[in-house]
């Protein structure tokens, strides 16, 4: 067992209300993984500055809300899930504050001592995607890792996840059998040397 205690998690982001404080380039990264991963992703957005390319997406995409002011303490009601991306730390620590108060999960871009979890790099292909996290140490190595994982993985592998759920959801009998079936099924998928 390494030193990563993180949980890993994947959040439905249609069913929660996300608020990114700031629209510039961090911003913008930080939306585009928002949408990558949950094209129907409900975000509110407050910045003062916006950068061109935050205005295009929001122009397509009628689930993102954008306020172009000054963040306030009052926007966190009805907020499930934080995501700061300004160059103001003190603005940072005095959110992050607030958002304990109100049980609000936060990320502070780059600012790991200030975060409740960090992103991680994100394999997808077909319904299956792999989190990758380094422990917020090193997020180029989980962005190259992500990049050769991508191209390791044979872009036939949706068939053979839904081929595998279409044999689960035929089997009868109880969840054990249903277990021991898929297990002894997939075992021989990865051997080891």
């Amino acid at each position: 067992m390494g030193n990563n205690k993180l949980y890993p998690i994947f959040l439905k982001l249609e069913n929660l209300h996300t608020l990114l404080v700031g629209a510039g380039n961090v911003g913008l990264e930080k939306l585009n993984a928002f949408l990558k991963n949950s094209p129907n992703a409900r975000v509110t957005i407050v910045a003062d500055d916006v950068c061109e390319e935050v205005n295009r997406i929001v122009e397509k995409n009628p689930e993102i809300r954008l306020l172009k002011r000054k963040f306030f303490i009052s926007d966190l009601e009805g907020i499930d899930l934080l995501m700061l991306a300004t160059n103001d730390r003190s603005l940072h620590k005095r959110t992050k504050i607030e958002a304990r108060k109100r049980r609000i999960l936060t990320n502070v871009a780059d600012t790991p001592d200030l975060c409740d979890f960090y992103l991680g790099s994100v394999v997808q292909k077909g319904d299956l995607k792999i989190g990758i996290s380094t422990n917020g140490k090193s997020p180029t190595f989980a962005k190259r890792f992500r990049e050769y994982m991508e191209d390791a993985l044979p872009d036939s592998l949706q068939e053979l996840i839904d081929n595998l759920n279409t044999y689960r959801n035929s089997l009868k009998g109880d969840i054990q059998n249903k277990i021991r079936i898929l297990n002894n099924m997939t075992s021989s998928f990865i051997t080891k040397s």
